[in-house]
Parts: structure tokens; C-alpha cells; sequence
């Protein structure tokens, strides 16, 4: 399965979505492919779950997950904190838990 494919099956045009949001910011293309990369894991991790019906416990359970199990450098966790507040701030107009894995 591609990465955004999981986007789609949790939620269809959810790509498109997130792609406008990002050309709204202005942010470049590289920002855009690792956002992608991070919401995609973080539906994966929740099964294809609609992220708008998600609360910020499911949030902070994926940030633990990557920073305890996987292990995540600080800097990819940072990237993966980034993209689920842009996420859910820019795309889903929610608030997202702020800095919860930056410990």
C-alpha cells in the first residue's frame, strides 16, 4: 500500500486536503512529502481510523509509540509533532496537543 493510500481509505480526498492546506502555508515540497509520510503512519498506527473522529489521547499514544518503541531520533519526533499539529490545526481546523513528545 503507498503511503497516502492509507489517507484515502481513512478518509477519501484526505490527500487533496492536506496538499491544499500546504500550499496555502506556502511550504515546499520536501515539507509536504514528510507531513504526508507522518499523518499516514499516524492513520496506519490507528488502523485506517478517521483522524477527525481521533482525540488527542490517540495523538499522544503515537508520539509514545514512536519516541519509546520505535525510538525516533528527537528530530523525527519533532517532524511527526510538527505534522500532526499542521494536521490537525490546518486540515482538520481542531486543536492538536501541543509539544506532547518533545520530552
Amino acid at each position: 500500500m503507498d503511503i497516502t493510500q492509507a489517507l484515502e481509505q481513512s478518509r477519501p480526498s484526505m490527500v487533496g486536503d492536506v496538499q491544499a492546506a500546504i500550499r496555502k502555508r506556502q511550504l515546499n515540497q520536501r515539507a509536504e512529502q514528510t507531513y504526508l509520510h507522518w499523518i499516514s503512519r499516524f492513520v496506519l498506527f490507528h488502523d485506517l481510523k478517521d483522524p477527525a473522529h481521533l482525540a488527542a489521547e490517540d495523538q499522544l499514544l503515537f508520539l509514545d509509540y514512536l519516541s519509546n518503541k520505535i525510538r525516533v531520533s528527537r528530530a523525527r519526533l519533532n517532524q511527526a509533532t510538527q505534522a500532526l499539529t499542521f494536521f490537525y490545526e490546518d486540515v482538520l481546523g481542531k486543536t492538536a496537543t501541543p509539544n506532547a513528545a518533545v520530552a
